[in-house]
Parts: C-alpha cells; structure tokens; sequence
C-alpha cells in the first residue's frame, strides 16, 4: 500500500491548495478515505472523510464551508479542496486509508505535505 500526497505550498490567507493523495496497491474503490492534518505542538486530527463511493463526506468542524473532499475512484485519487484558508490551517497534510468507519481507525498513512498559510 502506498499513498502519496502532492499539491501543499505556501498560500497566503483566503488563498486556495488543492491536495492530492495518489494511492497504489490495494482496491481503492473498495476503501473509505480520510485526510487528517497536524500542526506544531498539536496532535493530528481528522479534517474530512469520505466514503468508498464518493457519496457520504464528513468534516470537522473547523473547516466546514471551506474545504471539500473528493475522489476519483478511476485514477485512485483522493482530493482536498482548501479555499478561504486561515493561518490556523497552517499544518502537514497526510492522506490515509480508513480501517473502520465507526471507529475512527486508519490503517495506511502517507508521508504528509505540507501547507503553510501565512502572509
């Protein structure tokens, strides 16, 4: 199983990033998956999650009407559409495949990419 994410950068804040996370070996289409975020001094937290077709997504709290979550079952790609970005999203961005829905538990992780928003 591999995850590879791409698309952090340095955005100023109301800017946008869109993140991509590329996974290979295993049936993508088959897992629900998740982009969690930590920034300095803090643990990790899930910022979205969606299903394994696509049709069910959820979002913390902080980032709901800002961010969206998306994938494309064919090219075994999962988005993360960041607009009207705050300083406080400033964290690494690691994708990750989910193991339980239910119980919040994720099995395969990338290796982060970083988003810094400042001005």
């Amino acid at each position: 199983v591999q995850l590879v994410e791409s698309g952090g950068g340095l955005v100023q804040p109301g800017g946008s990033l869109r993140l991509s996370c590329a996974a290979s070996g295993f049936t993508f289409s088959v897992y629900a998956m998740s982009w969690h975020r930590q920034a300095p001094g803090k643990e990790r937290e899930l910022v979205a999650r969606i299903g394994s077709a696509g049709g069910t997504r959820n979002y913390a709290d902080s980032v709901k009407g800002r961010f969206t979550i998306s994938r494309d079952n064919a090219k075994n790609t999962v988005y993360l559409q960041m607009n009207s970005l705050k300083p406080e999203d400033t964290a690494v961005y690691y994708c990750s495949r989910v193991r339980d829905w239910w119980r919040y538990e994720y099995d395969y992780w990338g290796q982060g990419t970083q988003v810094i928003v400042s001005s």
